[in-house]
């Protein structure tokens, strides 16, 4: 009777997919410090969660002022926390760096009347909450705060500090949370027995004459 040999090496397996990704976009409404302007527009954000509590954030915000041509453009990434996930909702906070373009009358006419507008960059810090909520495997909302630090320069000397709220939902790069890597044992077939093998039965000899 034949067996077959069990195999004993352990094996790493991947309990889940390896990171979170999504891309998003929503609706911005801003409170800015330069004259007491009230701003509304548009953000796309994107996110990469590589662990369950450690991620990495990019974010896009266009927000101008209704009756002008005064806007608020930034450009921001930086790193976000999850601290837990509570069933399909989970809290984040978030750090980042970027760029802000304001774009502001300076208060010079041509001899046209047309209004001149100053378009300068600066250097922004932003910190910033929020939450997602998942809605389908494939889909999440999110409601966002962002208080932004805009280092001073030209036009601005002492900086602005605009806060930022947007609410939006975004694509979800397939489904379920990323979780570490998990030892585990592979699956063994079963053995089955060789079947007993038939030879004929010996013949008596026959009497001598």
């Amino acid at each position: 009777m034949s067996s077959g040999s069990l195999a004993c090496a352990q094996s790493l397996t991947t309990a889940s997919r390896a990171g979170d990704l999504q891309a998003g976009g929503g609706f911005s409404v801003a409170e800015s410090d330069y004259n007491g302007f009230r701003l509304k527009g548009a953000t796309l954000y994107s996110s990469f969660d590589f662990t369950k509590h450690f991620g990495v954030e990019v974010d896009f915000h266009e927000m101008t002022h209704g009756q002008d041509k005064f806007y608020e453009r930034t450009y921001e990434a930086g790193g976000r926390y999850i601290p837990k996930h509570y069933g399909l909702f989970t809290p984040y906070a978030k750090g980042m760096y970027g760029r802000g373009v304001l774009n502001y009358n300076s208060g010079y006419r041509y001899s046209d009347g047309t209004i001149f507008y100053n378009n300068i960059a600066y250097n922004i810090l932003t910190g910033g909450a929020g939450g997602e909520y998942e809605i389908k495997p494939w889909l999440k909302a999110r409601v966002d705060f962002e208080y932004q630090y805009w280092l001073s320069g030209l036009g601005i000397p002492h900086g602005l500090t605009p806060m930022v709220g947007t609410v939006g939902v975004a694509y979800r790069f397939g489904s379920g949370r990323p979780k570490g890597l998990q030892w585990g044992f592979p699956k063994q077939a079963p053995v089955k027995a060789a079947p007993p093998s038939r030879q004929p039965l010996p013949q008596a000899a026959e009497p001598p004459q």
